[in-house]
């Protein structure tokens, strides 16, 4: 039986094509983008926790400007306190968490911040929903909350908000009380107490109790006393000089 043989070049181009094939399509699949939060050996009921976001970009044209975080359920935005973030970023909280933001990043660089946390909340995972905007105002929205339905990607809906898992909490560990919620408790100043004034000790007050008294001063009641006991002892005077008259 007589052998076929193919020319050399010709063996090749199966593979040729297959690993060409195998580049395109590779390269048509965009990097899977997400957000991503850390706390290495993190618990349930730890306190002063640091918490580490870390944002990737999925522009060509814009850079990353703002991360706004909205907090789980178990910590309130007092719980929590900046700790780094890119150069002249800003931290802020918001009535459901907190935002940093500041001039925009590098055009495809990726955004690192942290933050510590009073109290982590008894429970097995945390998930922290993110929005990320851009320079441009593109938004992407990782706020879904267990199985993606969307893309991975952060410009449809559907996109898995980052999540940190618990470990049990250590043994003996309590809820502590509740974060001062007052702006001047939260600065470490006392919070005012409602004082009494003293009758007397201001010009209103002072107006005040003439009104009550019918307009007449302390000094003004003195006199009415005396003329009456003067009155009172000029009449006993004369009702005695009559009787020894008359005796």
């Amino acid at each position: 039986m007589s052998r076929i043989t193919l020319p050399r070049g010709t063996r090749r181009t199966p593979l040729a094509v297959a690993a060409a094939t195998t580049a395109v399509l590779l390269a048509a699949v965009p990097a899977a983008a997400h957000v991503e939060v850390e706390s290495p050996g993190a618990q349930a009921l730890a306190e002063n926790v640091r918490l580490t976001f870390s944002a990737e970009s999925e522009s060509a044209t814009a850079g990353i400007t703002e991360l706004r975080v909205v907090l789980p359920k178990g910590i309130e935005p007092a719980d929590v306190t900046y700790g780094e973030g890119p150069a002249g970023w800003k931290f802020t909280t918001t009535a459901d968490g907190y935002s940093v933001k500041g001039p925009a990043v590098k055009v495809g660089a990726d955004v690192e911040h942290s933050v510590v946390v009073r109290q982590l909340p008894d429970a097995k995972e945390l998930a922290f929903k993110t929005l990320q905007t851009y320079g441009d105002g593109k938004v992407d929205r990782w706020i879904e909350l267990g199985a993606s339905g969307g893309d991975d990607h952060g410009h449809g809906h559907g996109n898995p908000a980052p999540v940190l898992k618990l470990k049990a909490a250590a043994p003996g560990a309590r809820t502590v009380s509740p974060s001062p919620s007052s702006p001047a408790s939260a600065s470490g100043a006392p919070a005012p107490t409602a004082e009494k004034t003293p009758v007397g000790s201001s010009p209103q007050a002072a107006d005040t109790a003439k009104e009550d008294d019918g307009g007449l001063s302390s000094g003004a009641w003195a006199g009415i006393v005396a003329a009456i006991l003067v009155a009172v002892a000029a009449a006993v005077f004369l009702v005695r000089r009559r009787g020894a008259a008359q005796g």
